[in-house]
């Protein structure tokens, strides 16, 4: 497990926005690695998140739905003609498409299981999953008042198969509830409804693909109003992965290990969601356990520095600051550069400047002589980051 894990750790680290879209699905498309314990299930599910992670919406569905990952976690494993089981059918239509008792009557999550049975995966020989048609209903059934011998075909664009009757008889349910979870994720937990609507629109008139509705999203003026930064709160894995990403920290077996393991102290950890509907998020990841936590973690990050990367700190806040020797040009350009929405306090300001000074007497600043080439500045720099770590803005993005 943890050798997948640090790999996606690896990728989310080398192709940024693909590796954390991933993670989104991840904690959409749940399964736990727990109850399947094979490698090769584990590892054609997270290929499937990534593959999919921009790609058809309608596909992605369906193709989850047949992975031994997911026939294993939600029971599709043990749905069969004789003996039904309605776990996959509810989670499908309640957490997956549709949205929670939006659509869709305990009738259709009856008739629904009836659909998807036949598919096998056994965790005991790790094979791939199977379509088994002595174990599938192959009556008819009625779905949102459609009748016919509907079933979870391999071809997801056989006329027969039952996930694109979600597609085509509850779209506008579908695509707002995706549209909703990928604002939330992106942007903010409140949502704005116009440009929920405008998402749907452009969601279901590009048959479901996801790519267009977030380019229609990241390019847009919402997304870039300064009333719409910093309303999202890190999880434990984009704080930790931002600080390597942001400051340009190196990584090592060691760091992914550390990351993991804390993310996992602070509620995240990977392939081992919480539940089916996945970590909650938002709110849920600081309160005073995890804020504390998150605050006794940071020092470790001097473990993995050396004065290279103090150096390399040091050119980046010359470049920031246009080489200035003043404390507070420093310390503000690089809040800058951090926060989404710099430090809501004059004060703040002052505070964390005092933190750049730190032991330096006050007047080699009064008189100019104090400059970021001085054999102290690194060390400086690195208190400083360090106490802008813990701060409660850098816990949003």
């Amino acid at each position: 497990l943890y050798s997948f894990a640090q790999q996606w750790l690896i990728d989310m680290l080398t192709n940024g926005f693909r590796g954390k879209l991933t993670l989104f699905w991840h904690n959409h498309f749940v399964t736990r690695f727990d109850t399947y314990d094979c490698s090769a299930y584990l590892y054609e599910y997270h290929k499937l998140l990534e593959e999919y992670a921009l790609g058809n919406f309608r596909v992605f569905a369906h193709k989850m739905g047949i992975t031994p990952a997911m026939l294993m976690y939600l029971n599709g494993n043990e749905n069969e003609v004789e003996s039904p089981n309605e776990n996959y059918a509810r989670e499908l239509m309640e957490l997956f498409t549709m949205g929670r008792d939006n659509g869709y009557t305990e009738d259709d999550i009856v008739e629904m299981s009836r659909a998807l049975t036949g598919w096998r995966a056994s965790w005991q020989t790790c094979e791939p999953s199977n379509f088994d048609t002595e174990r599938f209903d192959n009556e008819e059934k009625t779905i949102f008042g459609q009748t016919g011998n509907w079933r979870n075909d391999e071809d997801p664009e056989h006329p027969d198969n039952v996930v694109n009757l979600i597609f085509t008889h509850r779209a506008d349910e579908t695509a707002t509830n995706i549209c909703q979870k990928l604002y939330r994720f992106f942007v903010a937990n409140e949502l704005d409804e116009n440009i929920i609507a405008a998402m749907v629109t452009t969601f279901k008139n590009n048959n479901f693909e996801i790519a267009p509705v977030l380019r229609q999203l990241f390019k847009s003026e919402h997304f870039f109003d300064e009333a719409n930064i910093g309303h999202h709160i890190k999880s434990p894995m984009e704080w930790y992965l931002s600080k390597l990403h942001t400051l340009e920290i190196p990584y090592t077996n060691e760091t992914l290990s550390s990351i993991y393991w804390f993310s996992f102290e602070l509620g995240q950890q990977l392939f081992l969601p919480v539940n089916v509907a996945g970590w909650p998020g938002h709110r849920s990841w600081i309160n005073e356990n995890a804020l504390t936590r998150r605050w006794e973690t940071t020092p470790y990050f001097s473990l993995w520095l050396d004065l290279n990367v103090l150096q390399n700190w040091v050119v980046l806040v010359k470049n920031l600051s246009n080489n200035s020797n003043n404390p507070t040009t420093i310390t503000t350009a690089l809040i800058d550069f951090m926060f989404a929405k710099g430090l809501p306090l004059p004060q703040d300001y002052v505070n964390a400047t005092d933190v750049l000074k730190g032991d330096i007497p006050q007047n080699y600043f009064d008189d100019g002589s104090w400059n970021l080439d001085w054999e102290e500045a690194p060390y400086q720099l690195r208190d400083l980051v360090y106490y802008l770590m813990r701060l409660p803005s850098y816990q949003l993005n």
